[in-house]
């Protein structure tokens, strides 16, 4: 048998080098964030680059810059929260391509590989993958599979092929872009997404996607189910509080993505969502229960319950930011 052979760090079959940025802000996810970086340098594909940014945590990221070594560890320039992070790396990267990877997740062997592998497809702007629950626990249940982005991992509904799929939007923590995009129309907008709030907010990626639409309609975005990572779901993110949290959180961070980008791009992916996967998901649900499985009840509740929270709070934000601009 014969080994494969490693590609030079970092390159791709073009020769494009890749750096990989791992944002963190706590110790409390000091081995994930451990285990991040460690399969990070297990890739089929060596990157060129890894950078941790520490969000605004002076002890983190002293701690982890001398656990790390070959690692650029640096800290947050940008205002606190997940997109001051990624700012922070973009800044600091040397790759042609630039991916990010979650700080509790676990990249597959091949990971880089077939992200790299996508932007031999033509005016690629942007390559993404599946992110795959890692339960510290068990499934909830009741958790329909369509509602898996409230975890942080990929959902039903999203493209199902063995290849690339064209998409609207990338899911942050398991994506790659050109780093020529963010010259050209900008990083991730700071006033989107999770800062430390109470409500765990999110999107940034969405609106940063689709700005990059909008500046560049000539460019894709790629979605390949083959770039996998395993992203860790906490016990305390199976409650169905969470859920509910979490669903009208998005609502709140979706409101903000219509005001910076319009509702017609904003709004397109999700209503398709709700319009077809949702239905599909909610007669399977109830069909199950019909046939003796009770826990289809409890999914089909779900289904309407994360869809009800999900408008409530798009209501309340677009409110919040109508008042706002009376003042």
């Amino acid at each position: 048998m014969t080994a494969r052979a490693r590609e030079p760090a970092g390159q791709d079959a073009a020769g494009a080098r890749i750096s990989v940025i791992i944002c963190a802000y706590t110790h409390a996810r000091w081995g994930d964030t451990l285990a991040a970086v460690a399969s990070v340098r297990q890739q089929s594909l060596p990157p060129a680059q890894i950078i941790v940014v520490t969000d605004h945590n002076p002890a983190l990221c002293g701690d982890l810059a001398a656990t790390l070594p070959g690692v650029l560890v640096t800290p947050s320039t940008g205002q606190p929260g997940l997109s001051g992070a990624r700012n922070t790396g973009i800044a600091m990267a040397s790759g042609d391509i630039v991916a990010f990877l979650d700080d509790d997740a676990i990249a597959e062997p091949e990971w880089l590989k077939y992200l790299a592998d996508g932007y031999s497809a033509g005016p690629v702007a942007g390559v993404g993958g599946l992110t795959l629950p890692r339960w510290d626990t068990r499934r909830p249940w009741w958790l329909p599979g369509e509602f898996d982005w409230v975890l942080g991992c990929s959902y039903v509904g999203l493209p199902d092929s063995a290849g690339p799929a064209r998409v609207r939007n990338l899911f942050g923590g398991n994506a790659s872009f050109r780093r020529s995009v963010f010259a050209a129309v900008g990083g991730f907008a700071a006033g989107i997404g999770r800062s430390g709030q109470a409500l765990p907010l999110g999107c940034e990626e969405t609106e940063f996607c689709i700005r990059l639409g909008q500046h560049q309609p000539g460019s894709c975005l790629l979605f390949d189910s083959r770039a996998v990572i395993w992203h860790r779901v906490q016990a305390a993110r199976c409650r169905f509080s969470y859920f509910m949290t979490r669903c009208y959180a998005e609502g709140v961070s979706k409101a903000a993505v219509t005001a910076a980008v319009g509702a017609a791009d904003a709004l397109s992916a999700e209503r398709q969502h709700a319009a077809r996967a949702l239905p599909r998901g909610l007669r399977r649900y109830l069909a199950d229960a019909a046939g003796g499985d009770i826990t289809g009840l409890g999914r089909a509740f779900a289904t309407a319950a994360g869809l009800a929270a999900a408008a409530s709070g798009y209501a309340a934000g677009t409110a919040r930011r109508a008042g706002g601009r009376r003042r």
